[in-house]
């Protein structure tokens, strides 16, 4: 199970609980720091697929403070500025995100990444 990844931000306690679940089930995962590591708008894209969503916002931490400077809550508001903003701004990423082959889910709560292992 070496292909499993998490897009993990070391200081928010829901990805260190999705860390140790899945520790605890005896997957180590390669652990992506998204902060340090941001990811690109095509791998951005990627996980959108991956995660099985309608909507951009959904992948996104819309109550931060750049989403709303950013003007993303704006109805005009393309998938392409969304992405574009997730880049600029790595934190709008909603965190952790647990990655299995062509699967993706967001750790909140962490139980829900058991889905796709």
């Amino acid at each position: 199970m070496a292909d499993i990844k998490i897009l993990h931000n070391p200081r928010c306690s829901k990805s260190r609980e999705t860390l140790k679940l899945l520790e605890d089930k005896g997957i180590a995962p390669e652990v992506i720091e998204y902060l340090k590591t941001p990811l690109t708008a095509a791998e951005l894209r990627e996980l959108y697929q991956q995660l099985g969503f309608s909507d951009v916002k959904q992948m996104m931490r819309v109550k931060e403070a750049e989403y709303q400077q950013a003007g993303l809550n704006a109805a005009d508001t393309t998938d392409d500025q969304r992405f574009a903003a997730m880049v600029e701004y790595p934190k709008l990423l909603e965190r952790p995100v647990v990655i299995n082959g062509d699967k993706a889910r967001i750790g909140r709560p962490p139980e829900s990444v058991l889905e796709i292992l």
